[in-house]
């Protein structure tokens, strides 16, 4: 199951920022390292880049950046805000990213982790994804995978995020 996701805009950078720096903090002591997306300028990915929110009564509760990679998807970052996570919603985010990617033509998505965040690598395992390889990016250990994606036949290539 899919959920709402509408593009960004730019006066919800500072609610995006305050959602990955909640939802990435408790990584620190387990990484060692400030984890990237809390390093990320989200004014800026959201003027010039497709991120997506979700949102609820209480304001934005889901965050995906998605960058275009030719033939494959990169699921730069997703988050979700702390009071909601554990509910479901990055099982939910992953089905989302498929579904983007399915309809804008992709053939593959790609997504990267700190190879630390063993419960991350756990569920992106149950959604399909292997792992492609590791490196050491930025000072950060990380995991990279992917999965194949079925583009929507004979669709005509939309814009892509």
């Amino acid at each position: 199951m899919t959920i709402p996701i509408r593009k960004a805009r730019p006066e919800d950078a500072k609610v995006i920022t305050a959602l990955v720096r909640a939802a990435y903090t408790p990584w620190i002591d387990e990484i060692g390292a400030t984890p990237g997306p809390m390093l990320d300028d989200y004014a800026k990915l959201v003027a010039e880049k497709w991120v997506g929110v979700s949102e609820d009564d209480n304001g934005i509760f889901t965050v995906m950046v998605l960058l275009d990679q030719g033939d494959t998807l990169l699921l730069d970052n997703m988050a979700v805000r702390p009071d909601m996570q554990g509910k479901g919603w990055g099982r939910r985010l992953l089905e989302s990213a498929d579904t983007i990617a399915s309809e804008a033509g992709f053939s593959r998505i790609r997504l990267y982790t700190h190879e630390k965040m063993k419960s991350n690598i756990a569920m992106y395992e149950r959604h399909g994804y292997t792992m492609t390889h590791r490196v050491t990016e930025k000072g950060l250990d990380r995991v990279y995978m992917e999965k194949a994606v079925k583009p929507w036949p004979g669709r005509p290539r939309p814009k892509r995020p």
